[in-house]
């Protein structure tokens, strides 16, 4: 046999090539995990068959024979779940090839092409978000696929509120960090924009922040955003962007990285110091549950000053998504620091929350306030399971501090029964200091002002009730999936507990209840709907109750997959997921070990459209 048909016969059972049902997409097979995809056409979008339960394949984006873009995706082997959009946008017609290589080897070319993805990619000029999910908040924040996780780079200019996070355009599992973007005039309505960060050959661009550069001394311009994230490939490195159009787009600093380090370093949280004239930065040193802190005159330059944390706080797991700000004590003359440590895991009720401390900052290090025993205590922004990576937006006017978190918990973030999308924020909190009773300044961490606008009709309304061991019942709306607000002011009387309970015709659950003696408030979803998802969701939180007045004022909103509690105007708070059958329908008021009282309940429908 001649050569060149050795190699023709060769390259035949190498490379098959078939059509995937659209005569602009062409698959060669290249053997028994390596897979060309061969696109030509003027469509926008190619669309990925997605089957969460597959493993990663790699993909590497060839235009002209050069690497353009590279990401992983779980390509569809026996089904599939759900399809995401690649752009080709950015090729401007360009013939694109996509280089697949699967994990999973297959013991032939003939096992390898009856995988379900080859038939089912497709070309389209639009993307379909319509909801296909049941337990899609109404009135939170989320993707409009894919996976969402910490929420990146927040700042507030011109009237609008920007929001980016991290992103995975390429399925609903952590994969790929990009940061996605939203923004909204009224932090309710969100509107989303195309990727405003993406991974170059320095890694996923991982959780960062946002400043408006108002003087220009890092030679951008004035008021350019700069935004400053974590390059995380190999290593982890510190990197800039710069947007001249508001923060829809971002342009890489071509001398990144900006900062390097022998050991594990990320989120970047950047401010500028008005009073040193001078940028300050925070970066969590991860592993080593401590907080470094840097300053720049420019943004590019920066010098290391010191460092918080060691040996104080939680110390239950790595130390992420820095917070640094100063705020006025309610009440006071005075003013202090706050530093928020996000830390997984190690929250008080396991999984990922949110800690934080208070003290003084002089431009160089942090030092925290103590107790009258010199102990520096563990304090938490959030007592529920469902809010990580809490951070706020910069350059909010009026001394106004607005933070958002991430509603989920890294123990089963992944394992949530939704897929089109995975996860959403929490409502916008409006974090305030003030004195306890012990003198130790605390947070509160109330919902934003901004909220009153989801109000609308009164649905159920009590202006007061004697609570005894005989169960009070109220109607809930069933429009909107239940959605809704509860307001009331709890009175302990002579009782020892208050009990509030949302229950659906189901018979599932979630109990509330003030323990008066304890002085403390409890929420309890083990009854909630579906849990089985994860040993780690079914769980009882508990928030202590600051104050020692008899009335405790409590604000509930319910949406279709969470339910957030804040009581005495935010000085406690507790967010919890939930993912009942059907949406609560009934609100149930009791007490033990004698009377208590409820006044002012109302229940309110809300304006979602």
């Amino acid at each position: 046999m001649n050569n060149i048909l050795k190699n023709t016969m060769t390259a035949a059972a190498i490379a098959l090539s078939i059509s995937a049902g659209a005569s602009d997409i062409q698959i060669d097979y290249l053997g028994t995990n390596n897979t060309l995809v061969r696109v030509k056409g003027a469509n926008r979008y190619l669309m990925l068959p997605v089957q969460e339960s597959n493993e990663d394949a790699k993909v590497n984006v060839l235009v002209n024979g050069n690497i353009e873009r590279s990401f992983a995706v779980r390509l569809a082997k026996t089904k599939v779940d759900y399809t995401v959009p690649f752009d080709l946008s950015p090729f401007d017609g360009k013939d694109v090839v996509l280089d697949i290589v699967s994990s999973q080897g297959r013991a032939s070319v003939r096992e390898a092409k009856q995988d379900a993805c080859w038939s089912n990619f497709s070309l389209s000029d639009t993307i379909d978000c319509a909801n296909k999910e049941k337990y899609r908040p109404l009135y939170h924040h989320t993707p409009e696929w894919g996976w969402m996780n910490d929420p990146n780079g927040m700042f507030y200019k011109d009237g609008v509120w920007h929001l980016c996070y991290q992103w995975n355009p390429y399925g609903s599992k952590w994969q790929n960090m990009t940061w996605g973007s939203s923004t909204s005039t009224d932090l309710i309505h969100w509107e989303h924009h195309p990727a405003a960060i993406i991974p170059n050959g320095l890694g996923m661009v991982f959780s960062g922040s946002s400043s408006i550069d108002r003087s220009g001394s890092a030679g951008f311009g004035k008021d350019a955003v700069v935004a400053m994230y974590t390059s995380a490939g190999v290593s982890q490195m510190q990197s800039l962007a710069v947007s001249h159009d508001n923060g829809l787009t971002y342009d890489i600093y071509p001398a990144n990285p900006v900062i390097t380090m022998e050991t594990e370093a990320r989120d970047p949280n950047m401010f500028w110091d008005n009073d040193k004239k001078q940028w300050i930065l925070v970066l969590a040193h991860a592993l080593e549950h401590e907080m470094l802190f840097f300053t720049s005159p420019d943004m590019k330059q920066w010098t290391i000053r010191g460092s918080f944390g060691k040996g104080l706080g939680a110390q239950g797991g790595v130390w992420e998504c820095p917070d640094l700000f100063r705020l006025k004590v309610d009440g006071t003359d005075k003013e202090k620091w706050m530093l928020i440590c996000n830390i997984n895991p190690g929250g008080p009720f396991g999984g990922s929350a949110v800690q934080y401390f208070t003290g003084d900052f002089d431009g160089n290090t942090f030092k925290a306030d103590t107790d009258k025993n010199g102990n520096v205590a563990t304090k938490w922004l959030d007592y529920g399971k469902d809010n990580y990576a809490l951070v706020s937006w910069s350059d909010v006017p009026d001394g106004r501090r607005v933070a958002i978190g991430w509603m989920s918990n890294w123990q089963y973030a992944a394992e949530v029964p939704t897929m089109q999308f995975r996860s959403a924020n929490t409502l916008p909190r409006e974090i305030r200091l003030f004195e306890g009773l012990d003198g130790e300044t605390y947070a509160s961490c109330g919902v934003a002002q901004e909220m009153l606008g989801l109000r609308g009709k009164t649905f159920t309304e009590a202006k007061r009730l004697s609570v005894s061991g005989k169960k009070k019942s109220f109607a809930l709306p069933e429009s909107n999936s239940g959605a809704c607000e509860i307001t009331l002011d709890m009175n302990k009387g002579k009782s020892s507990k208050i009990l509030l309970t949302l229950s659906n015709k189901e018979g599932e659950c979630v109990s509330m209840w003030y323990d008066t003696a304890a002085n403390t408030f409890s929420v309890d979803r083990r009854k909630s709907g579906i849990t089985d998802f994860s040993q780690d969701f079914a769980s009882v939180t508990t928030a202590p109750v600051l104050d020692t007045e008899s009335t405790l004022s409590l604000r509930v909103f319910v949406d279709t997959s969470s339910i957030e509690v804040f009581g005495n105007g935010g000085r406690f708070a507790i967010t919890n997921l939930v993912f009942p059958k059907s949406p609560y329908t009934t609100l149930t008021v009791s007490s033990e070990g004698g009377k208590g009282n409820i006044s002012n309940l109302k229940v309110y429908s809300l304006n979602l459209k």
